[in-house]
């Protein structure tokens, strides 16, 4: 069943357009405006217990999204539901449906302690002091608050900040989970920390969690699909696995050899070559080439000391997104 629903979603914002022409207090005082859309027609869902990472560059729509789904912002266009509910029309039934952090901003009160502001959420969302309870403890222990629970939150580090965040997010036991950029700015034993907790109630609740990221580690070590965006609109859809099959089908070898050899370094049905005396490499499709029938050829052929095997990430796929679109190119 899936939880969130996002059908041809537009959002577009009025903004004032540059008039090089006039001066700035004309500029000021007359000012002329435009729309621009920050989406534009998109669609996915995001079923029970799944957890879906959001891709995009900056400017792709993403923080846009989030700000939809949670309420936030009305949409121009398009219909958006999470848990059966329109987040802006029924904002206080999806509010119980849903937990959100952003990692730039905090849901925390600042001068007062953060155990203070969970006590104040259990009376906002109406929990029992019994589940209260039974939720901070699971809490407090995965994502170690005991240091900082009774401490101001404007004297917390951003990691604790984030983790308290998060902390508060979940006391609630809300059905879906948004995370906007969750892990920005933290230092690897936070980063670290946050992904078990993300993993560990996904297994526990069956939460679904939809996670916007620049942090590529977060989306290989906890997202069973990813959604690529660009200018608003939906670029792909998929597992890792698909999307790793769809942009970088490649496998290469590194082939280290024990002497040098005579004439060229050649496996058919794939790409090969020297890279100095004692060391080639081989790169092959997948779909078309068996590893083993790569490995056997180099063996009966060549000097072969040792040979590593390189499979794409998603890391390098994205990071080739980012900068020169959806054709992967081939080395």
């Amino acid at each position: 069943m899936n939880v969130v629903e996002v059908r041809d979603l537009t959002k577009s914002f009025k903004v004032r357009k540059p008039d090089k022409e006039s001066g700035p207090i004309r500029n000021l005082l007359r000012p002329r405006w435009e729309y621009r859309e920050a989406l534009s027609g998109l669609s996915f869902s995001v079923a029970e217990g799944e957890i879906v990472g959001l891709l995009g560059s900056n400017g792709a729509g993403k923080s846009t999204t989030m700000k939809c789904l949670c309420g936030i912002l009305l949409p121009t266009s398009g219909s958006v539901r999470v848990s059966g509910l329109d987040p802006f029309r029924d904002r206080a039934g999806a509010l119980r449906e849903l937990g959100v952090v952003f990692g730039q901003k905090t849901t925390l009160w600042w001068d007062v302690p953060v155990i203070e502001t969970y006590r104040l959420l259990r009376r906002i969302y109406d929990v029992s002091q019994h589940d209260f309870d039974r939720v901070l403890e699971n809490v407090t222990e995965v994502l170690g608050l005991a240091d900082f629970l009774h401490t101001s939150v404007r004297q917390l580090s951003l990691g604790q900040r984030v983790r308290a965040d998060l902390g508060a997010a979940f006391l609630h036991r809300p059905k879906v989970l948004f995370l906007d950029e969750p892990t920005i700015g933290l230092d690897v034993a936070a980063k670290s920390r946050l992904r078990e907790f993300v993993k560990r109630i996904r297994d526990e609740t069956g939460v679904t969690i939809l996670l916007t990221t620049h942090d590529l580690r977060d989306i290989e070590l906890l997202s069973d699909r990813i959604i690529l965006i660009d200018k608003g609109g939906k670029l792909f859809e998929g597992t890792l696995a698909e999307t790793i099959a769809r942009f970088s089908p490649y496998t290469t070898v590194k082939v280290e050899l024990s002497e040098d050899i005579h004439g060229p370094f050649e496996v058919p049905g794939a790409l090969a070559g020297l890279e100095s005396p004692l060391t080639a490499w081989v790169r092959f499709r997948r779909e078309d080439l068996p590893i083993t029938e790569v490995t056997g050829h180099l063996m009966r052929h060549y000097p072969v000391r040792d040979f590593t095997v390189e499979e794409p990430r998603i890391e390098e796929i994205v990071r080739q997104f980012y900068t020169d679109g959806l054709e992967i190119p081939v080395p």
